[in-house]
């Protein structure tokens, strides 16, 4: 039997995350309790939408670290959404996310281990360094 790939270990963990309809909005409790301004930075918005988008960016994540050239194309996209002139996300917002996710995905992924642990943060890691980057 092949190893997964980090892709496909990172989608199938998403995906028993996915199972518990209470994991995204745990996710943003847990991340907008971390601090007042970044809380202001979702004050007016539609959660129901930003739910559809944080599903799709991590999708998005896991393609853009395999290099699928349409997740690429969104990244940069979205780097240029959140960079300094738009949505103004500094490089401290990004590792706050990070841990969120982690934490939130440790809670809600029944097979939780070092080695997904690690797959969430290589993929997540490599999308918050193309952000700062182009912030």
């Amino acid at each position: 039997m092949e190893a997964l790939t980090p892709k496909d270990q990172f989608l199938q963990s998403l995906d028993r995350c996915m199972e518990h309809e209470g994991f995204i909005p745990a996710f943003y409790d847990r991340f907008l309790s971390t601090s007042d301004e970044i809380r202001d930075k979702f004050r007016n918005t539609d959660f129901e939408q930003q739910n559809k988008m944080l599903l799709r960016s991590l999708r998005l994540a896991a393609g853009a670290t395999a290099g699928d050239p349409e997740s690429l194309r969104e990244l940069r996209e979205r780097a240029r959404t959140h960079d300094r002139n738009h949505l103004n996300i500094e490089s401290q917002h990004y590792d706050v996310w990070l841990e969120s996710v982690i934490e939130t995905v440790h809670e809600f992924d029944e097979e939780w281990s070092e080695a997904v642990e690690n797959t969430w943060r290589t993929i997540l890691g490599y999308v918050i360094s193309y952000m700062v980057k182009r912030y």
